[in-house]
């Protein structure tokens, strides 16, 4: 798929997601076609070269037997050489070659927008040929794991996966439609779990680090279930899912549509502008019968309440993208926490909810540690100053994986339990500066590569009332003077209520690569910290 000539140096930012995906297909279709046919996507079949041609078509690969089929019927010699040829292809290489079909049948009607937005477009008239819902598939034995009674979830889906209760794969969203649907539908059920986008984003890509294979071919784990392997779940169509099953395998498959996600594979009849016998194009689309396509497996009318696709590509492809070129990283979080008196202070919430500044703490906390992956090691200081000989800070959760055991309790439970015990000591210090500093000193000791490092601070005040205090420029001398550009340690740094010194906590965040916000509801912190995560994730 390329850019359009002379446009390479002038992207408009909205189509900025296209052109990256037209990049990466381009570089990625020679190797993705080259693999072992044994265990790769159907490549494309083109026919034997025929002297009168006069219409030539593009199919996605499970509805080509049915074009092929019809195309027969409008040969008046029966020959091998008729007045049509069909080539079995993926949307995904078809939209990339040089020479466009005179009529495409893609098996999705996303892959002619992103067409579009290369120059290439293609007319339709009339409804899609065929739909095909996308169904997660697995083993019988494996369904009670990830659907009952028929239905399933993404969400579902996702804890099961984090959980280590189900094995899931996926196909790759810039190769093949099922991927592309998938990853669509998956951050399409992810936003309905939260208002935040960066939280649903990072709910979406929590189940992306889990898979077990993200570029698998659907038609390969088919082929391994009927032999018995443990492919775990897929999605796949219900028409790759019903070809299986009329195949009367020994190993039974099961499958069900996700509830909170549902989308559909459909087949546009599309036709190029330069096609020469619109006729001949018009008789092939009368000729694909409906008896035929249903007997292929396919739906020819569409699923009542099932979602309209984007009209603009670039929402999906930037979905796409970002799942295709996920890096895996390992996070370390240092949560530091005020427990000094102030924090015991009444507040309201964005709600209007009357409540203190350490039970919205409680709340924030709680939220955030949610979006701890298990590949993240977390530990947690309280910091204020009882007393005069009080140290600044306390460890109450030594830092170490999540998963970890430590006394029988799973670090992320001892975590939970720190949480909400969590309470601030009445007419307290607040050592804010000095436990930043050991905090950063503490956690630069422990950066690695390929590791993001990071300190989050949860407060309400001022540095001040403790022996502790320093000015704020002694402060940031000392976290400038420590500071390694090999061995980054980005502030989260947020204030609640109208005491916070918001200064002071940009200071150190913009010193050291994080960001500082001003909180009055939970969701704010969760939300800059998957933003901090997903920034770690995202493509370079």
């Amino acid at each position: 798929m390329r850019l359009p000539r002379g446009a390479r140096p002038r992207i408009r930012p909205r189509t900025a997601a296209v052109a990256a995906v037209l990049l990466l297909v381009t570089a990625g279709t020679a190797l993705w076609w080259g693999r072992d046919t044994d265990t790769a996507a159907p490549a494309a079949q083109p026919a034997a070269a025929c002297p009168d041609v006069r219409l030539r078509v593009a199919a996605a690969p499970e509805i080509a037997p049915v074009v092929r089929q019809a195309a027969r019927t409008l040969d008046p010699d029966g020959g091998e050489c008729g007045p049509i040829t069909v080539t079995a292809e993926e949307p995904a290489v078809t939209a990339e070659t040089a020479q466009r079909p005179d009529v495409w049948i893609p098996s999705s009607s996303a892959w002619l927008r992103i067409a579009a937005a290369d120059g290439a477009t293609y007319t339709t008239e009339g409804d899609p040929l065929a739909r095909s819902p996308i169904v997660l598939a697995g083993p019988e034995k494996a369904a009670e794991a990830y659907a009952r009674d028929g239905k399933t979830s993404w969400a579902a889906v996702a804890d099961g996966a984090v959980q280590q209760r189900i094995t899931i794969s996926a196909p790759d969203p810039l190769r093949t439609t099922v991927g592309l649907l998938s990853v669509h539908a998956i951050n399409t059920a992810m936003n309905r779990t939260t208002p935040d986008t960066g939280i649903a984003k990072l709910r979406a890509l929590t189940l992306r680090s889990r898979l077990a294979d993200a570029a698998a071919d659907p038609a390969t784990l088919l082929q391994r279930a009927a032999t018995g392997a443990d492919v775990g779940v897929f999605p796949v169509t219900e028409q790759q899912l019903q070809a299986y099953q009329d195949g009367e395998h020994t190993v039974p498959l099961v499958g069900a549509a996700p509830a909170d996600g549902p989308i559909e594979a459909d087949y546009p009849y599309a036709i190029s502008p330069a096609v020469t016998d619109r006729d001949l194009a018009a008789r092939l689309r009368q000729a694909i019968s409906g008896e035929a396509l249903t007997a292929a497996g396919f739906r020819t009318q569409a699923q009542p309440g099932m979602p309209a696709l984007p009209e603009r590509p670039d929402e999906m492809l930037t979905e796409a993208v970002h799942w295709s070129q996920y890096r895996t990283m390992n996070f370390q979080v240092l949560v530091l926490v005020d427990a000094s008196g102030s924090m015991n202070e009444p507040v309201t919430d964005k709600t209007g909810r009357k409540t203190t500044k350490a039970a919205l703490l409680r709340e924030t906390g709680l939220n955030a540690s949610r979006l701890f992956g298990n590949d993240t090691s977390v530990g947690m200081w309280l910091f204020s100053t009882p007393s005069p000989a009080s140290p600044a800070h306390v460890e109450t959760v030594a830092l170490g994986p999540l998963t970890e055991r430590v006394g029988g309790r799973t670090r992320r439970d001892l975590l939970a339990a720190g949480i909400n015990g969590y309470r601030a000591a009445a007419n307290a210090g607040t050592p804010l500066y000095r436990t930043v500093l050991d905090a950063s000193a503490a956690m630069r000791a422990r950066a690695k590569p390929e590791t993001i490092t990071l300190v989050v601070v949860l407060t309400d005040g001022k540095d001040a009332g403790s022996r502790f205090a320093m000015s704020g420029q002694a402060f940031r001398q000392q976290l400038e003077t420590t500071r390694d550009p090999q061995r980054p340690v980005p502030i989260i740094a947020v204030g609640y209520g109208a005491d916070a010194d918001m200064a002071a906590l940009t200071v150190m965040a913009k010193a050291t690569g994080g960001t500082a916000l001003s909180a009055n509801d939970p969701a704010d912190v969760a939300s800059a910290i998957a933003k901090a995560f997903l920034a770690a994730h995202a493509p370079s």
